[in-house]
């Protein structure tokens, strides 16, 4: 009994944030070129599989790569009309993620100059529904806990990586 009361409890745990889809790293240099993965780390729900992953590539990105994954394809989707050489409004890997695995989808991506904070909406396909990290942070309540929140990368100004270093 006492071990059917935990897993109970354990079921009615809100998840942590680790459980969320997040960008990894989390931060990188403005103006470079960054490997950054999009971190998924369940289904939609327990027991359902991950059929698919929809990253949305912010203006201001100027390219945007996705790395062959054995198991997956990509799609990569431009704005109507759009140069074929521009940078992708959205990238899509198509396959199967168990929800007992996390798995990562990378993007290697020609960031903007500015320092800023890019946010990734990320839709996150099951077999039994889909899940949508697409909550940003309000001006008014920028610390607020969001249910879904849209994967964030914080672009670091070039002068203070290079302060930090000395020739």
């Amino acid at each position: 009994m006492r071990k059917i009361a935990l897993t109970l409890l354990a079921l009615a745990t809100p998840l942590p944030a680790l459980a969320h889809v997040v960008a990894a790293p989390d931060t990188a240099r403005a103006g470079s070129y960054a490997a950054v993965a999009f971190r998924v780390g369940h289904a939609c729900s327990a027991g359902d599989v991950t059929l698919k992953v929809r990253i949305e590539i912010p203006p201001g990105v100027v390219s945007a790569r996705p790395q062959p994954k054995p198991g997956w394809t990509y799609e990569i989707e431009r704005e109507p009309g759009a140069d074929p050489k521009a940078a992708p409004s959205a990238v899509t890997y198509v396959g199967r993620l168990p929800d007992e695995a996390f798995d990562e989808f990378p993007l290697l991506m020609k960031l903007p100059a500015t320092a800023e904070t890019l946010i990734f909406p990320v839709i996150q396909t099951c077999e039994k529904g889909e899940s949508q990290w697409t909550e940003v942070p309000s001006a008014e309540a920028p610390g607020a806990k969001l249910s879904r929140p849209a994967a964030a990368l914080r672009l670091i100004p070039t002068e203070a990586v290079s302060a930090g270093h000395k020739h």
